[in-house]
């Protein structure tokens, strides 16, 4: 089993900047993909920012210039900076990893609000 636990959510104004991170309880060099996904009240999960093992990202277009996912192999973390925030910004990010051990395994963090004013 693996913990997920997100920090850094807040009430920030519009333009300003955020960074979240993601705490594993175990070593993320095991993960094959980690991702950044939030939920806006309404709407359905989205893809925000994931990354490889390897430390490719990918980034969904609203975010692209904006946000930055980086990883630290040492303290276990998946950071996400997000820079120019938006009110549209507001939503539940969550902390995604995949692992394959004897199948595809598939954890979820229990989420943090960022909620951005205008």
């Amino acid at each position: 089993q693996v913990q997920l636990v997100e920090s850094g959510g807040g009430l920030v104004q519009a333009g300003n900047s955020l960074t979240l991170s993601c705490a594993a309880s175990m070593s993320i060099i095991s993960f094959n993909y980690m991702g950044w996904y939030r939920q806006a009240p309404g709407k359905e999960r989205e893809l925000v920012a994931g990354i490889t093992r390897y430390g490719t990202p990918n980034y969904a277009d609203s975010v692209k210039g904006r946000f930055a996912i980086t990883k630290d192999n040492a303290k276990n973390t998946i950071d996400l900076q997000m820079n120019g925030l938006k009110p549209e910004d507001t939503a539940v990010y969550y902390c995604k990893v995949n692992r394959q051990a004897v199948r595809l395994e598939e954890y979820w963090g229990p989420g943090t609000q960022v909620t951005v004013s205008s």
